[in-house]
């Protein structure tokens, strides 16, 4: 089983809408971020992510910390990722960059769909209706 460690974001629009994306020759839907480089911290991979696949400048104080949780590759076979996962509010519009194929925005309160990645089943979304139910 190999475990990679990345950085990932929860981006929450004005109306609570958590931004979800889709990489290119993917099914499931995930968090922007990614796979954390060697000596890298979360914070500077993230930001480097979020500009690689967003074209998104984040000041790191924007960043607050949500978890830490271990999951299931949602696209790599044999796979966990250790995810160190945070979150901030989005002011305004992105666009998908680089890998990514698809952007989506999902309610953390609705239903959830069968092509969200394990990251987001097992551990975002309860810890994120958790903070709404607060």
């Amino acid at each position: 089983m190999t475990l990679l460690s990345i950085a990932a974001a929860c981006l929450l629009d004005q109306d609570g809408r958590l931004l979800l994306v889709r990489k290119r020759d993917t099914q499931a839907f995930m968090l922007p971020g990614g796979k954390l480089e060697p000596g890298e911290s979360a914070i500077a991979g993230l930001l480097r992510e979020l500009h690689e696949e967003l074209q998104l400048s984040l000041p790191s104080d924007q960043l607050q910390p949500l978890g830490n949780f271990r999951a299931p590759a949602a696209n790599e076979a044999d796979t966990e990722i250790q995810a160190q996962v945070f979150i901030s509010a989005l002011a305004h519009a992105v666009a998908p960059a680089a890998e990514l194929e698809e952007l989506r925005w999902h309610c953390p309160a609705s239903h959830d769909s069968d092509d969200l990645a394990p990251l987001l089943l097992l551990h975002v979304l309860p810890r994120l209706r958790e903070l709404t139910r607060g």
